[in-house]
């Protein structure tokens, strides 16, 4: 009866969402691309593709946007080693995280966009597809999805499952209309322990919930280059940025943070005369009103598109244009901050810059990450900061000071070390599911 109401209410609530959905895709661009896999449209060559699989069935993965894609990419190569000949498709929402998929997936991932949660769409999505198995990364459960896999005995597992308290109380009260769709889930694989005791809350079976970590925590594979011989072939890209000029970073900032740190960029200038600074936007599309924005503040900014073709030695701030190469960036900082932590909620992942061996500094908030960015503030992992104030001073600190850098850094990757083989436990669990194991 639920998922009848759901399938009744949804082409009114399409209608709703659609002119913002629109214009949030045409600000991104890419958008005409592919756009009918969105409605279940698929064209010859693809599902001439998907049936040549040598009867193998694929493995489905669904990320919504660019980080979940990494996460998918990072499990699809482990579930490789365990099923050498599995093939896999992903699916994802944003044009970021397609762009994103179709540069780093290798031949035998077939890179797709979700299809819409409506029924008919759907049905046309698995006949396409017909997936073996089905992995949800973090939070994307869908009523129709899963009550296709679980018609067809298609096992559907949800990994790195995210569930704060406070997603917690919210599913609660809604349980009666969640509840069902949670329960068909034949494998939850979560990122803390304390995430067992929430699932089971919401009416999923214990044993249907298996604690591995954290993938996007995982740092397995991800230390294996040396983050100083990255900042060095960085560096050889972008004339006049030689290993004297500290660096500070801002990661994945949001509207509002880029002039704080501009800001604070132009005082601690005094006192560092070749300081940097670096930007990476959130969304790449804001990045004509971010450079008018600082060009406003009389600092001399490049695109790194552009910064690659110019001489000059003493451009004072770097925008980044481009997606997906996030962490080979964070390499040549000093300092890192991390966006969406200041003048916006939820945070951005740590990760990346602790894994390239770089300090990092956040703002008050971090709800999208907050156990890790506790247990990194409890560790002297992480510098966490409540104003612009202690914001400067913490990174005028961390410039001066070699030792407390190296120290910040040490500790934060004694923290990710808990989650060392989350990926290939993950994988494990997957790929021991099958139809007759079903929930």
């Amino acid at each position: 009866m639920i998922r009848f109401i759901y399938n009744l209410f949804w082409p009114i609530g399409l209608l709703f969402f659609l002119p913002g959905y629109l214009m949030k895709m045409a600000r991104r661009g890419g958008y005409r691309e592919k756009f009918g896999q969105r409605l279940g449209i698929y064209d010859r060559e693809l599902r001439a593709r998907l049936s040549q699989s040598g009867g193998n069935r694929p493995t489905w993965l669904h990320a919504v946007s660019v980080g979940e894609v990494m996460i998918a990419l990072k499990l699809a190569q482990q579930l490789r080693t365990l099923e050498p000949d599995v093939p896999c498709v992903l699916t994802t929402t944003t044009t970021t995280g397609f762009a994103l998929a179709n540069k780093n997936a290798p031949p035998w991932i077939e890179v797709m966009y979700t299809p819409l949660d409506f029924w008919p769409v759907m049905r046309s999505a698995f006949s396409t597809i017909r997936p073996a198995k089905i992995v949800l990364v973090e939070a994307e459960i869908w009523p129709n999805l899963a009550a296709k896999a679980h018609a067809q005995h298609i096992p559907l597992a949800l990994v790195n499952a995210r569930l704060s308290p406070r997603s917690e109380r919210r599913f609660r009260r809604f349980r009666f209309l969640v509840g069902p769709t949670f329960r068909l889930l034949d494998l939850i694989c979560v990122q803390e322990r304390d995430d067992v005791d929430r699932w089971t809350a919401l009416g999923v079976e214990r044993s249907q919930i298996s604690y591995t970590g954290s993938i996007k925590y995982d740092p397995t594979g991800l230390d294996e280059e040396s983050g100083e011989f990255v900042a060095t072939s960085v560096r050889d890209i972008l004339p006049g940025l030689n290993s004297e000029r500290p660096v500070l970073f801002g990661g994945s900032t949001h509207r509002g943070e880029e002039e704080i740190l501009a800001k604070i960029f132009a005082r601690l200038r005094q006192k560092f005369p070749l300081l940097c600074l670096f930007i990476a936007p959130r969304h790449v599309e804001r990045v004509r009103e971010i450079r008018a924005q600082l060009e406003a503040l009389s600092l001399q900014v490049r695109l790194a598109s552009e910064a690659m073709n110019h001489s000059e030695a003493e451009v004072d701030c770097v925008l980044l244009d481009t997606t997906g190469d996030l962490r080979r960036w964070y390499s040549i900082a000093t300092v890192v901050f991390i966006g969406k932590s200041m003048t916006a909620h939820g945070g951005q992942n740590p990760v990346e810059p602790i894994m390239a061996r770089r300090p990092v500094v956040f703002g008050p908030h971090m709800e999208n990450f907050v156990t890790l960015a506790g247990t990194l503030v409890s560790k002297e992992g992480a510098i966490q900061v409540h104003e612009v104030e202690s914001l400067e001073r913490a990174i005028e600190n961390l410039l001066g000071d070699t030792e407390a850098r190296q120290r910040l850094v040490r500790n934060a990757r004694e923290v990710l070390d808990q989650h060392r083989g989350a990926t290939a436990r993950a994988a494990a669990l997957i790929a021991n599911l099958h139809s007759g194991q079903m929930g």
